[in-house]
């Protein structure tokens, strides 16, 4: 039998009675972590501009219509520089004062600026940097590089500086959660499951596949999400294998339905959990079967995570890609999977056996994980049961509470 985690004891709202959500100290903790990391693989200066990577290192949001338009330059001994866009940086600098150095971003929307003015921004890109590193007595040390394209990694370098990988120490860094970040999960798994009982409610035969999606939307955003992604939705004979999602399919009476309620958003942490519906009817013999696959399954791989057991130990659990017919583990990838869920939607660890059997893991307290399976037959149907969960020290807990031992009959039925 699995364990369930506690619930919280408060909401979203601030409170002067009761310790809650401290933003603060989950800034300070992340940075602190980071330096950790950072000190650890021998980088001391990073400079990233993937935004899961700055709103961990920093705790802001910036411009994300397109690629690079902000930035972050994080060192393992100093305060990080913060480059940001045009507009925003008029506009940050008095809203977040724990960032003390500003600075305005340079860009090239992609290149679309021409190949010449789009060297030349990527040179006055890489100068900025090397000027902060130069302050600092850094310009001879490594640095760690994560989400730049070419002109950008080609300017640094003619600038004379020392470029590694800086995505191994941040996903290190990332994969232990402090207790906030564990609320902020918390947080995010209960307001899916106000949607839950919303598509519960809504699921109806003649109801279009968008419309649940709709209906999903509005209820994620009022239960307090920050930011939802499309609801993909699958139902009756394209609900097997997972495939495209939202159709405009109208529900039918019979139709297994499932939904995906991956990233939606709490101060940037993202959920990543399914449940499965039938219309109209209970389920039959067969699909009740597939669904005690799916439980047992997933049972069998929790029970195996605890602090010092390796992700091999889990992905043993998860069949084979042959027992659906295919040939290779490639075609089951991010759907008989667990992995690490936090401000990323894919973070460590990673439990499947594609890569966990020959390249296992170490679990350790805080790690936290969305682990997912699904069963069925093509152009029949399927069902499908991911879990959203954290690994204490006593071993792993399911994060989010809605109902999951049985698929749950929807809408008119018998």
């Amino acid at each position: 039998m699995v364990k369930t985690a506690s619930k919280l004891t408060f909401g979203q709202s601030v409170a002067d009675w009761q310790e809650r959500l401290n933003v603060a100290r989950m800034r300070e903790e992340r940075a602190a972590r980071a330096r950790l990391l950072m000190k650890k693989h021998g980088i001391p200066a990073l400079v990233s501009s993937l935004p899961d990577h700055n709103r961990y290192l920093v705790g802001l949001r910036g411009a994300e219509f397109t690629t690079q338009l902000w930035y972050v330059l994080f060192f393992a001994e100093h305060d990080p520089v913060v480059f940001v866009h045009a507009g925003w940086h008029v506009q940050y600098p008095d809203q977040a004062p724990w960032i003390k150095h500003w600075r305005m971003a340079r860009a090239w929307l992609g290149g679309i600026c021409g190949p010449e003015a789009t060297r030349e921004e990527a040179k006055l890109f890489a100068d900025g940097i090397y000027r902060e590193l130069q302050d600092r007595g850094l310009t001879g040390e490594k640095l760690g590089i994560i989400g730049f394209d070419g002109p950008a990694r080609e300017a640094l370098i003619q600038a004379g500086l020392k470029l590694v990988d800086g995505g191994p120490a941040m996903r290190e860094a990332r994969a232990i959660k402090t207790l906030d970040e564990i609320v902020c999960l918390k947080t995010i798994a209960t307001i899916c499951e106000a949607a839950w009982y919303k598509i519960w409610d809504a699921l109806r035969p003649g109801v279009r596949d968008t419309d649940i999606s709709l209906v999903t939307i509005n209820a994620l955003y009022q239960a307090g999400a920050d930011a939802v992604n499309p609801i993909g939705i699958r139902s009756g004979p394209v609900s097997f294998d997972r495939g495209f999602t939202n159709t405009g399919r109208l529900l039918q009476t019979g139709d297994l339905v499932y939904a995906a309620m991956c990233g939606v958003r709490y101060l940037s942490y993202g959920s990543c959990n399914y449940r499965t519906f039938k219309i109209g009817r209970k389920p039959t013999d067969k699909e009740k079967d597939w669904y005690k696959k799916l439980v047992d399954r997933l049972d069998r791989i929790i029970g195996e995570v605890k602090p010092g057991a390796t992700t091999a130990d889990a992905a043993k659990h998860f069949p084979p890609a042959s027992t659906w017919g295919y040939k290779d583990e490639a075609e089951v990838l991010s759907m008989e999977i667990g992995h690490g869920i936090g401000i990323g939607s894919y973070e460590l660890p990673v439990i499947n056996r594609q890569w966990s059997l020959a390249h296992p893991q170490v679990f350790e307290p805080g790690m936290t994980f969305a682990v997912e399976s699904r069963e069925g037959e093509f152009r029949t149907g399927g069902v499908r049961l991911e879990n959203m969960v954290v690994v204490t020290n006593d071993g792993a807990e399911i994060i989010d509470h809605f109902p999951r031992e049985e698929i749950l009959v929807a809408g008119p039925h018998l």
